[in-house]
């Protein structure tokens, strides 16, 4: 039997933009604790878009996390000796957390820029619908869709 599920603690929304996916956003940037370095990264890329772009950093945002979150991705799952990927519906919290992910991921991996710079880059081309974490979710779509065939096999 299963235990109690934890309380989920109530996330504090930012200073600046009084939102709780951009806190969000800014706890998955921090390392070893360094919130002010974090919270630095991410505003000095949101000034970024603003200048660059001439729009609300916080519409590219939303709009980033909109066309990179997945609707659909595939579970393995074991049936009697063999594993099938079966396709199943992702979760909004699920799907904000690894669209967050793949952005950061591919900001992280982009060398020789600085960090704010090059996330200012990725959030702009993820809510033109372009760029490397809406290829991400593009793949992760197909895969569910190549293995529609075995949905019968969801629980």
């Amino acid at each position: 039997m299963r235990g109690k599920l934890k309380a989920k603690k109530e996330l504090s929304p930012d200073r600046i933009y009084n939102s709780t996916k951009v806190s969000k956003f800014i706890n998955y940037i921090m390392l070893d604790g360094k919130k002010d370095v974090a919270r630095k990264i991410v505003y000095d890329a949101f000034d970024l878009i603003k200048e660059k772009d001439k729009k609300d950093p916080l519409e590219v945002f939303e709009g980033a996390l909109k066309n990179t979150g997945p609707t659909m991705e595939v579970r393995s799952r074991r049936v009697g000796g063999a594993s099938y990927q079966i396709p199943r519906e992702v979760r909004a919290e699920r799907r904000l957390a690894l669209s967050m992910r793949w952005i950061l991921g591919v900001a992280k991996s982009g060398k020789g820029t600085p960090m704010y710079k090059r996330l200012a880059e990725e959030l702009i081309l993820a809510s033109k619908n372009e760029g490397e974490s809406v290829k991400k979710r593009e793949n992760v779509h197909k895969m569910a869709d190549a293995n529609k065939a075995f949905a019968h096999f969801s629980w």
